[in-house]
């Protein structure tokens, strides 16, 4: 290699090595410090002084503890399960299957990952609880109908607004199967039937483990839904927050110790998906997608009905947030009568959380993405080991609640020399870390389709590294980018696990209105706080996409 060539590879390489120390340093300050705070708590003294397992034992020594830990794994792998068998069939009939409406009903199913669960589970009561509208309907006529609250409402709720999860990579993997492997079972005398379940459904398995380890995950660290609908019965994430907020002590051990018991459970689950995937082989070397597969009328229709019935019934409690939110209520109980009070004691008490709302997930969104690109860039770009630590780490809080980070955060920032606690910095570099995985991997996954020779010929023109990424590649990721930021800015406006840890009084959010709402008789104020919420969320995805089209149709 020349002189000149290794004077321009000189500064290419310095630009990771920056982007990656700046990481390093954001991750380490605000993710793994406060939870080796967390893990510091649950195997120390109450004064801080000396290791012991005292903690666990006390904790663990509880039964009511111990049902906490059952509980939050046994509904986990129930809504992991119900998840799964919902989402297969209906990624089948979409991919596979000559469906009416098919683009719309795509875009339809992922809604309910920009709605929040929260909302869900609340809507869940207004129909379904022990006064809901239905509940009401089928005791007038008779017919029993036990509490929706509970495992059953859980699992319902998880069910119908993760299903997406497992159904879009199914999806993708259907559509990437190699047809000829298919045809080769079905010369051989299989059926189609058997050829699915022995051929096709094997090679798609990485697609639907990765999408069911999404659900379950986002299970265990859920705070929002169990808190409407578990009433007495022990979670995890609920019980590490009651616990974080009664303990007086200035080392939160027993909060600390649940803290663990999640992150436990999820790198359980991370480790054994990744050994089940590590021992087996799934790639057919794909050429040629399969085409769609012919069926009588009778199961077209059958199939038709069934996509668009999940569909719209995981739709159903938005909408049914929507209307009831221009309904009257009297304290809980719901009025048959149109009114706008609920919008109008929202707006006279609630402006400062709306305006919050707007402002974190604003802030959140384009933080994340001035930290997460870069890395993505770099993770795509550079191979090494120092690389592969970064994604692990970089990648982390998919697997941290945001009840445990945020516990977290309050023992790392609550004394010394940097006090972030009582303030709103607290509560949006909580969301960037939680949420940077969403652009991280967005970016990630775009830049690998864009050829690294543009950037070497940009370098090699005189082009500076730090140039050519900001002129260059940023404006070719735009897509990656935009998706990353809509999404972290939609889970952030209907983030509740840390904000609800982390909230002093002026720093309200849209949630917390919910949230206290729920606890106390303002069932009118909820509903309406509900609605503007699902409307905030849907705004910016819809704006994104058509922005998106402009700058698609601007480069033709």
């Amino acid at each position: 290699m020349n002189v000149s060539a290794v004077l321009r590879v000189a500064p290419l390489a310095r630009l990771p090595l920056a982007i990656g120390t700046i990481a390093f340093a954001f991750l380490g300050l605000f993710l793994l410090y406060p939870l080796w705070g967390v893990l510091s708590a649950s195997i120390l003294t109450p004064d801080g002084t000396a290791f012991t397992l005292d903690n666990y034992a006390k904790v663990l020594s509880r039964s009511f503890y111990r049902a906490s830990v059952a509980n939050t794994l046994t509904i986990g792998l129930l809504a992991t399960l119900t998840t799964t068998l919902i989402a297969v069939p209906l990624a089948f009939a979409i991919a596979r299957l000559e469906i009416p409406g098919k683009v719309l009903l795509i875009a339809m199913a992922t809604l309910p990952l920009v709605l929040p669960s929260f909302v869900g589970a609340y809507a869940l009561v207004l129909l379904l609880g022990r006064s809901g509208i239905v509940t009401q309907f089928l005791n007038a006529w008779g017919i029993p109908f036990g509490s929706i609250y509970g495992t059953l409402g859980i699992v319902t709720v998880y069910t119908l607004t993760l299903f997406p999860y497992v159904l879009l990579p199914t999806v993708t993997g259907l559509k990437a199967v190699d047809v000829s492997v298919e045809e080769a079972a079905q010369n051989l005398g299989s059926s189609p039937a058997r050829t699915f379940r022995t051929i096709t459904l094997p090679i798609v398995i990485p697609s639907v483990l990765s999408g069911a380890l999404l659900v379950f995950i986002e299970t265990l660290e859920n705070f929002g839904v169990p808190a409407v609908l578990a009433e007495d019965k022990p979670i995890l994430a609920v019980e590490a927050y009651k616990l974080f907020i009664g303990e007086t002590a200035t080392n939160p051990s027993a909060a600390a110790v649940l803290g663990v018991l999640l992150i436990l459970s999820t790198v359980t689950v991370l480790i054994i998906q990744r050994r089940y995937l590590a021992g087996r082989r799934f790639a057919t070397g794909a050429r040629l997608a399969p085409p769609l597969t012919r069926v009588g009328l009778g199961w077209r229709v059958a199939a038709t009905g069934y996509c668009w019935a999940i569909v719209l019934l995981a739709l159903v409690p938005f909408f049914a947030i929507v209307v009831l939110s221009f309904m009257e209520f009297r304290g809980p109980v719901l009025q048959s009568a149109f009114s706008l009070s609920n919008y109008a004691e929202l707006f006279a008490t609630a402006g400062g959380p709306l305006a919050n709302t707007l402002l974190f997930a604003t802030l959140a969104a384009c933080i994340a993405a001035l930290i997460g690109v870069p890395i993505g860039w770099v993770l795509a770009r550079t191979r090494s080991g120092w690389t592969s630590l970064l994604e692990i780490v970089a990648t982390m809080p998919f697997a941290v609640a945001g009840t445990v980070l945020a516990i977290g955060l309050v023992i790392a920032f609550n004394a010394g020399a940097l006090v972030l606690t009582g303030g709103w910095l607290i509560m949006v570099l909580a969301y960037c870390v939680r949420k940077l995985p969403f652009t991280v991997r967005s970016s990630s996954a775009i830049l690998h389709q864009i050829d690294p020779a543009l950037e070497e010929a940009s370098i090699s023109l005189g082009v500076s590294p730090l140039r050519t990424f900001l002129g260059l590649i940023v404006p070719l990721m735009l897509g990656g980018i935009v998706s990353g930021m809509v999404l972290t800015w939609v889970t952030v406006a209907s983030e509740l696990s840390s904000t609800v840890v982390l909230y002093s009084g002026p720093w309200r959010t849209l949630t917390i209105v919910m949230f206290q709402a729920l606890e106390g008789t303002g069932a009118g104020m909820a509903v309406a706080a509900a609605s503007v919420l699902i409307a905030i969320t849907l705004i910016p995805v819809v704006t994104a996409y058509r922005l998106l089209r402009r700058y698609e149709f601007s480069m033709l």
